[in-house]
């Protein structure tokens, strides 16, 4: 998993480079400028072929100065450049004023209104240099760029040498208007137009943000590619990036603040080993509904045992007895009437992972959560949909009952209802930045509750008690659209159950889980329902060479 920098973090850790004389702040704008245009030039290879037109907007800031190296850079490629600077060139920063001086040693620099008052595009290139990481505020004078840069990423191909322009949209770290810590918005009183650039392509540098992967931040970057400028690692032992960060947050402290992306290479025990039996692998229980409301548990089962889970039970009651014995194969049932059932069926330690909540019922729901959760071999507890909504009337009662092996899966509306004063803080609209984010809230919610936490979403977020976050982002080339099926979270719920049956830690279930689901929604692609989602698991497997 790759490491998500906060603005602050990545300033840290720029600083502490430039302050060793490892590097100067002029090579690092040097280094990002150069990797904007190997981005460019690798994302359109005909662009490099011949001498294009390219407009550079730049920003009152050191974002700025990487934008004036770009222009330098295309220039000596041959290009036509204009660019326009938005803010006074007397108050550019040290680093960017060098640029500037350099740039204007080749071209001309226009003020930002009069690009503005330009009726097309009149480039093939269009870079957005405005405003980078740094931004905390509104930028209410730029919403009509804005508007116009959605509606060129939006409703128009590129084309290059267009007549009028239909240009490549390139922002330079992050889209001008989008905070870099949530992916959120700045707004401003002028709601008339967009508060944020749009782009087909974002070049951000040493690494990803977290708002390249929440909210509406990815539509807005279009693409994301991080360039290398030089900076030493900060999940490498004992790099000036790592102590860096130590000194800011301290060592202890570390894992806790900072997100990270959910990506291959997995946990290694995905795998299963020659020598081992089914009891090795688990025995997870999934509660089910009665008569008629058993096909979400069923769905939530069978991806407990698609993912890997030894055996898997399906505990029902007498009503859905039927019903579900006519459904099954490999799938085991166990009646499980109230909770004087429930409990004898628990007195079986092997039952290492329980899953409640998929179609089970309010009613069945606030009987049966408070003996799966104090379970006296203190089994790992799925709590979804149902299992949630029961307490949301009274979520302290449920609160009250958890433990640190326990995990809770809402979506917004059932996280919403858990956790309406942060809720509240998520949707406030932002007046400065760094905004509250969804890894923010998620935070606060695991460390309220005391266990893990996976707020859904196209951009999930999992957070445990501890502190320690991860994004699972279903967006740019793992968009997976057609997971917004009914049942879907169901079987995730299921996933997640079956990785804990199988030993793995409550933080790594969620994340796996997470990051599977989305693999079987690609693998499977359009027309996915939720039955799909558990027979892709194998190809998906193949794939990662299990």
């Amino acid at each position: 998993m790759s490491e998500l920098l906060t603005a602050a973090q990545m300033r840290a850790i720029e600083m502490a480079a430039i302050e060793s004389g490892e590097v100067t702040g002029l090579e690092l704008m040097e280094r990002a400028g150069r990797g904007v245009v190997e981005a460019i030039f690798e994302e359109w290879p005909e662009l490099a072929k011949t001498s294009q037109r390219a407009v550079v907007l730049c920003g009152p800031g050191n974002n700025g100065g990487d934008g004036f190296v770009v222009a330098r850079l295309l220039k000596e490629w041959g290009w036509e450049v204009e660019v326009f600077l938005y803010g006074d060139a007397e108050k550019l920063p040290p680093d960017a004023k060098v640029n500037y001086v350099r740039w204007r040693e080749m071209g001309e620099v226009g003020s930002y209104p009069d690009y503005d008052k330009r009726e097309t595009w009149q480039c093939d290139l269009l870079v957005d240099a405005l405003f980078g990481t740094g931004l905390t505020r509104g930028l209410p004078d730029l919403g009509e760029l804005f508007w116009n840069l959605d509606d060129m990423v939006d409703c128009f191909e590129i084309e290059f040498g267009h007549e009028l322009g239909r240009p490549a949209v390139v922002a330079v770290d992050i889209p001008s208007g989008v905070c870099a810590d949530s992916g959120r918005d700045f707004p401003n009183s002028d709601d008339h137009f967009r508060f944020s650039a749009r782009a087909h392509m974002t070049v951000t540098f040493h690494s990803k943000k977290p708002g390249h992967l929440l909210n509406d931040g990815p539509v807005g970057c279009g693409k994301t590619v991080v360039a290398d400028i030089g900076l030493s690692r900060s999940d490498e032992p004992g790099s000036l990036s790592r102590q860096t960060l130590i000194e800011k947050h301290g060592e202890r402290w570390l894992g806790r603040v900072i997100s990270r992306a959910v990506e291959p290479p997995l946990s290694p025990y995905l795998s299963k080993e020659t020598d081992e039996h089914k009891y090795a692998h688990g025995h997870a229980l999934v509660l089910s509904g009665g008569v008629g409301k058993s096909g979400a548990a069923r769905l939530a089962a069978r991806g407990a045992l698609r993912i890997g889970a030894g055996l898997v039970t399906l505990g029902v009651p007498p009503s859905a007895q039927m019903e579900v014995a006519s459904q099954i194969t490999a799938l085991m049932l166990q009646r499980v009437e109230g909770s004087e059932g429930l409990e004898s069926v628990l007195e079986d330690a092997r039952l290492n992972a329980l899953c409640l909540g998929p179609g089970l019922g309010l009613a069945r729901a606030r009987e049966l959560v408070p003996v799966a959760v104090r379970a006296k071999h203190a089994p790992d507890v799925v709590l979804d949909a149902d299992a949630l909504s029961a307490f949301a009337d009274e979520p302290a009662q449920l609160f009250d009952l958890l433990h640190e092996r326990c995990v809770l899966t809402p979506h917004g509306g059932e996280f919403k209802r858990l956790f309406p004063d942060i809720h509240a803080k998520l949707v406030e609209v932002p007046t400065k930045g760094p905004a509250y984010s969804k890894v923010d809230a998620t935070r606060e919610a695991a460390k309220r509750v005391g266990c893990t936490v996976l707020f859904k979403g196209p951009d999930t977020v999992i957070a445990d008690q501890m502190g320690r976050c991860s994004i699972n982002s279903a967006h740019y080339e793992r968009s997976a659209p057609w997971l917004a099926t009914a049942g879907s979270g169901d079987v995730l719920a299921g996933f997640i159950t079956g990785l804990l049956a199988r030993g793995f830690s409550t933080m790594s279930a969620a994340e796996t889980g997470a990051w599977l689901h989305v693999e079987c929604a690609l693998e499977f692609g359009p027309g996915l329902i939720a039955e799909d989602l558990p027979e892709q698991l194998p190809a998906v497997f193949r794939k990662l060479e299990l």
